[in-house]
């Protein structure tokens, strides 16, 4: 079940898109092929793996740290590897190119299938570049899938550590934000109090893996509060800010609203800030056990949005996960 909230408009600037025409590839019949396969919970092989992300990086390499994406478009949260939701969340809200999409990140690590769910995403944005935006989460990273999942996942499938790299290479390649209609700032974790303005945000070298510290780190790591001004935040990276730093921030960018991932919130969706930011979340029952819904926000052309709840797939208990033996590799 799910169920679409109405929230009116949000901005009273004139605007929206033209449908354009989707994006041609000289590869898209067999990107179909491999996207149904992954739709279907049958991972590429390491070959097609490595062809689609050269493929990806040629794409992303030309995309800016704030990405500029238009109306309509359909913004989702963290997705971590649950692959059934992914597909619930395609078959609710429209499957590309008759949907836009914009992915904040966290589409790693924790759930089951992170490679297909990842893979997908890649694919379906080399299929439809104009069409889906993947921005990077804190888990596109090397330190963090070394430890919560994705790594041993890649590793069992595959029995050598090639795809792994692969994906690393793509994430480094993922912008970090994006901007609809240059009203809607869009990113994973949250604010940096070592920048202003949106351009200081494309200058950042993003072609590495997340730094420790630092204003990338902190765009994937930081969170809004209740707290005023800026806080340590107890994640161990990036900060914690306050409703003044919200509002000084769109103030000064002339956006609207901050759209950000990267905390479970148990309706799907969370408005904090007097509604200067909202966090999306779109992994129902995250883990298999906390029990929350997932949600989407649909922005249309008119830069009205909407929010879609939805509840955790069925799922197939006797599904099997393709495996290869796997042997000891040190990165």
């Amino acid at each position: 079940q799910y169920v679409v909230i109405y929230m009116g408009p949000y901005s009273d600037k004139e605007g929206g898109m033209s449908v354009a025409d989707v994006v041609g590839n000289k590869n898209s019949n067999l990107l179909e092929q491999w996207i149904q396969k992954l739709m279907n919970f049958e991972p590429l092989s390491e070959q097609e793996v490595k062809s689609l992300c050269e493929m990806a990086k040629e794409i992303l390499q030309d995309e800016l740290n704030v990405q500029e994406v238009r109306s309509p478009v359909t913004i989702c949260g963290d997705i971590h590897g649950q692959l059934y939701d992914l597909n619930e969340l395609f078959r609710i809200g429209g499957m590309p190119p008759d949907t836009n999409y914009l992915f904040m990140g966290d589409y790693v690590d924790r759930g089951k299938y992170s490679v297909e769910c990842v893979t997908l995403l890649i694919a379906l944005k080399v299929r439809y570049k104009n069409r889906v935006t993947i921005l990077r989460g804190n888990h596109e990273s090397f330190q963090i899938t070394q430890i919560y999942g994705f790594y041993d996942e890649t590793i069992q499938k595959y029995g050598n550590p090639n795809v792994y790299r692969y994906m690393i290479e793509v994430f480094n390649y993922l912008p970090l934000t994006a901007v609809v209609e240059g009203d809607i700032f869009c990113l994973h974790g949250g604010l940096s109090p070592n920048i202003t303005a949106l351009d200081e945000i494309n200058q950042i070298d993003r072609f590495r893996d997340v730094p420790n510290v630092g204003v990338m780190s902190d765009l994937l790591w930081s969170d809004p509060d209740d707290r005023f001004g800026w806080g340590i935040s107890p994640r161990g990276s990036g900060y914690t800010f306050g409703k003044d730093k919200s509002e000084k921030w769109n103030q000064a960018n002339g956006l609207s609203l901050i759209a950000r991932a990267h905390q479970l919130v148990m309706e799907g969706y969370n408005w904090s800030h007097d509604k200067n930011v909202v966090t999306i979340f779109s992994a129902p029952n995250y883990c298999y056990r906390c029990g929350n819904q997932a949600a989407m926000m649909e922005v249309d052309e008119n830069m009205e949005v909407s929010f879609t709840q939805f509840d955790p797939a069925p799922r197939d208990e006797a599904a099997q996960i393709q495996t290869k033996k796997s042997q000891s590799y040190f990165l």
